[in-house]
């Protein structure tokens, strides 16, 4: 261990560990990653102290002699049916502390965790080609999955093809939209559909599984409204009330002017019919009269999953960055 190093668990998150951890992710995103907007100290403190979806956390910060934080990382333990083998980590060091063993000890402390909680997969992803790749590769990690990571600048859309892609006719089936928790009438067959994300490309990450239910549903919705982030869902909906597709694009608390793609999926069932090109389409429409201030959307997708990278392209998402998904596995104790 570093002697000039402590380490600590974070139990009970304060806002001075908050407002600590932000400095640490801050400067190592701004030095790692300069095109991607760090989170804000609001989001740090909802994600430290805001519970989960089925899984909890466990965090550590790691100081130097003078006390200043100097490494973070946040372990996320998964614990429904089909992921309770696994744990995703955040790991991050401050550029101007970095080679001095404060990740390995970090990482240490990770995998005694996950020992503790028999788990057998630790992931966590990493730029391509960035000094977090070089960290995995020296820790043993394994790539697993390779993602491009795209961005639609909604000030360049061509409005005129978005259009008409929202405005095609597909018989048989009927666009619906909802902000939030989905209504009643529609939870049993959104949640059929959200398993269809079960079956996306994820190389060889050993992702488990995740079965959706009403209740599941409704739980994801109050978790990231709790958050203060919304969650905004177009659908496609046949003609016998099964959702055979939809899109989610989150917008992160505050006024951020740029969105997160979520979940885009289509039931097995309904592939083959546009529906993808369709919902996504509707979604920029939506975005445009509804939330102009958002004027960014970035959305990453395996580099090998061609048909959606085919949708992202037409509707004019464009590369700008990759990064790999590492994967360790943790050997019993």
């Amino acid at each position: 261990m570093p002697e000039h190093i402590h380490l600590t668990a974070l139990h009970d998150v304060l806002p001075a560990d908050a407002a600590a951890w932000h400095q640490v992710i801050s400067a190592s995103m701004l030095h790692d990653l300069p095109d991607v907007p760090p989170p804000g100290p609001e989001q740090i403190h909802t994600q430290l102290t805001q519970p989960t979806l089925n899984s909890h956390r466990l965090t550590w910060m790691a100081t130097g002699r003078d006390g200043r934080p100097v490494g973070v990382a946040g372990l996320r333990m998964f614990t429904s049916p089909g992921r309770d083998h696994l744990a995703e980590l955040e790991l991050h060091v401050d550029p101007a502390h970095r080679r001095q063993g404060t990740g390995s000890l970090l990482l240490s402390a990770v995998v005694a965790a996950c020992r503790a909680e028999n788990r057998r997969s630790l992931i966590v992803e990493a730029a391509a080609d960035s000094p977090g790749e070089a960290f995995c590769e020296k820790e043993n990690f394994r790539q697993a999955l390779a993602l491009d990571h795209l961005i639609l600048h909604l000030d360049r859309l061509d409005a005129s093809a978005v259009l008409q892609a929202a405005e095609a006719e597909h018989p048989g089936y009927w666009l619906t939209g909802w902000t939030g928790t989905v209504p009643d009438t529609l939870a049993a067959a959104f949640a059929t559909a959200k398993n269809a994300m079960n079956d996306m490309p994820v190389g060889d990450l050993d992702y488990g599984t995740v079965t959706w239910d009403a209740a599941r549903v409704r739980t994801m919705a109050q978790v990231v409204a709790d958050r203060g982030d919304t969650l905004l869902t177009l659908a496609a909906v046949h003609d016998d009330g099964t959702v055979a597709g939809y899109t989610e694009i989150l917008l992160p608390q505050g006024a951020s002017p740029r969105a997160q793609q979520y979940d885009t999926a289509v039931v097995p069932a309904h592939r083959g019919h546009g529906l993808g090109l369709w919902v996504k389409a509707a979604m920029l429409r939506r975005l445009h009269t509804e939330h102009p201030g958002v004027i960014e959307i970035e959305t990453d997708c395996a580099e090998d999953n061609v048909h959606m990278l085919a949708v992202n392209h037409a509707l004019g998402f464009r590369s700008y960055r990759r990064t790999r998904e590492f994967q360790l596995d943790v050997p019993a104790s």
